[in-house]
């Protein structure tokens, strides 16, 4: 892949500026490109898969965790390596491109020096190229592809359908896109899908009769070779949104329902068959050693960039597990070969899009700008100036998460905020003007109203509690994926080994014990209660606009994390 002018003369600028040598970086840029996406060809089956983009059509920073923690059998072991683990696990040389892309490490300096990630139009560039070399390739969207942006709110998603189509995307599941409601889901899977994208997913049915919603499984000619892609969408999304949203429908990892769906899928010929799924990848590590007949599973959900697959046992075999990363980072390409009616070897990359690497599409190009036209005036209006890097991917806290509890906590007089531990969010850099676009692409939502509650001492740790089960539960069955709820004010310690109703203990406010029967004033957002969306305030991004507009400069925050007993 060739640099264009353009980023040509920007690296050679760079390196002038640096005082290095013309040979510098662009050299070595170019070569690195070269090396990086003009993967050799290999079998007769191919996927090219991305997952959890999250509205994002522009290139960004994306910070990855410095925290992830796994425990029991999955401690030290992918996806909960970070840092310097993960980087000798995985051969990546400190300091290299790999590292910025795959690790925390050295952030800020990394992506002055790299650049920006993702973006549709380079994305598109980088399918289009793959393609050319791979007849027949699928291109496989795991889902949260419609939230997290301010032009898919607007618009309600139709910017991303859009680009979707123009992507090429062959076969969709998925998750946040349940949170636009069953009839805008309909009627963009009836209309703009129609002929076009096949939507699957195997484990919604309907509440009454338990009947399908949706195709199962797509299958497809690939080279000769019969291909079958089945669909596992979020089994958890009428617990983790509001139930609202979905009132018809039923979820579920629908364990049983999966291998009846593997059987007949071989049963109609499939040679291959694959599950694009949206359960987070520890669900899926689990899922891969109990159902039979996966050749592999291309996961999403958990927000991990995985550079090579797991390969798991089960009673019948093996499946390989991967995980895509978000926010437009990566692409997949995973090539099988075929033979005898089986999959005989397989190749897999996980390929980093480094957006100064790539040309950008000039007709996705036009695609973005004339959704983004309209709103352009919105999205550039400066709000304030971060001194700050913020970010929001970790197990307890991110800087910008911290921004929005202090902002909860002095908008609402609250003495302690609570925010959803979501994992979506791009990365700010410092020394950047904080702009509503930027505001935006944290707090997207459907239901973005906030809140105000007198609660319980013991109401507060029931809810810690819960949360906590719901990522640290030694069953991968019973984790929903995600990070824990950020907290503001108060502090507590927790021990993510215990069990359920004994991990969060020591809990303080202002220096004195939280006293279980007193109330407390805790400001909030995103509620998944009916009840408290009726009856909630401003929603969150017009409480943080006046609020960045009053503070104008964000200095370095101290995050409020709990102390970590293990």
């Amino acid at each position: 892949m060739r640099l264009d002018r353009r980023d040509f003369l920007q690296i050679l600028g760079l390196a002038c500026a640096s005082g290095m040598e013309l040979k510098s970086d662009a050299i070595a840029a170019q070569k690195f490109a070269d090396a990086l996406y003009e993967i050799p060809t290999f079998g007769n089956v191919h996927f090219l898969h991305l997952t959890d983009s999250h509205a994002q059509l522009q290139p960004v920073h994306y910070r990855e965790p410095s925290v992830n923690l796994g425990f029991g059998l999955e401690r030290g072991k992918p996806p909960h390596l970070v840092g310097e683990q993960l980087l000798n696990f995985y051969g990546f040389k400190p300091g290299s491109r790999e590292a910025y892309a795959f690790s925390s490490l050295n952030f800020s300096s990394a992506a002055r020096h790299y650049g920006r990630v993702g973006g549709f139009a380079h994305l598109y560039t980088l399918i289009k190229q793959l393609r050319s070399s791979r007849p027949g390739a699928l291109l496989l969207d795991g889902g949260d592809t419609w939230q997290g942006s301010a032009t898919a709110l607007w618009s309600n998603a139709q910017d991303m359908v859009d680009a979707a189509l123009l992507l090429g995307v062959d076969v969709m599941t998925a998750h946040w896109e349940m949170t636009l409601g069953e009839h805008r889901l309909n009627e963009i899977i009836d209309n703009d899908f129609k002929n076009k994208v096949s939507f699957v997913a195997q484990n919604i049915k309907t509440s009454d009769f338990g009947d399908p919603v949706f195709e199962p499984f797509a299958l497809k000619s690939m080279n000769g070779v019969q291909v079958a892609v089945i669909g596992q969408a979020f089994p958890y999304t009428p617990i983790a949104h509001p139930a609202h949203f979905v009132p018809n429908w039923t979820f579920g990892i629908q364990e049983e329902n999966l291998q009846i769906t593997i059987q007949q899928a071989r049963a109609k010929g499939a040679s291959v068959v694959v599950l694009l799924s949206h359960n987070g990848m520890d669900v899926d590590l689990k899922l891969a050693s109990r159902v039979t007949g996966l050749d592999a599973i291309l996961g999403g959900h958990t927000h991990d960039g995985i550079p090579k697959p797991v390969l798991v046992s089960n009673p019948a075999g093996k499946t390989l597990v991967t995980n895509a990363g978000s926010n437009g980072k990566f692409l997949g390409v995973l090539d099988f070969q075929v033979k005898y009616g089986r999959v005989q070897d397989f190749q897999y990359k996980l390929l980093p899009v480094f957006s100064n690497l790539i040309t950008p599409d000039p007709d996705m190009s036009a695609l973005i700008q004339r959704h983004r036209q309209p709103f352009e005036a919105k999205l550039s209006e400066p709000l304030a100036f971060t001194d700050d890097l913020l970010y929001r991917r970790g197990t307890f806290n991110g800087t910008f998460d911290q921004l929005i509890l202090n902002g909860l906590m002095q908008m609402r007089d609250a003495e302690i905020a609570l925010s959803p531990g979501f994992r979506w969010g791009t990365t700010l850099l410092s020394q950047q003007p904080i702009t509503f676009e930027e505001l935006l692409n944290q707090t997207a939502i459907t239901y973005p109203a906030t809140t105000l509650n007198e609660l319980s001492g013991k109401g507060i740790k029931d809810i810690l509690e819960d949360v906590a089960d719901n990522l640290f539960n030694p069953d991968p069955y019973y984790q929903q994926g995600g990070d824990m709820v950020r907290v503001g004010g108060l502090e507590y310690t927790i021990d993510p080994t215990q069990t359920v109703g004994k991990r969060v203990s020591n809990l303080t406010l202002k220096g004195q014990s939280l006293d279980p029967d007193k109330k407390y004033k805790v400001a909030g957002w995103a509620s998944v209660s009916a009840d408290e969306n009726v009856r909630a305030g401003q929603p969150i991004w017009d409480l943080m606009s006046e609020y960045l507009r009053d503070l104008k400069v964000v200095k370095p925050m101290k995050l409020n994390s709990p102390i970590l007993k293990r």
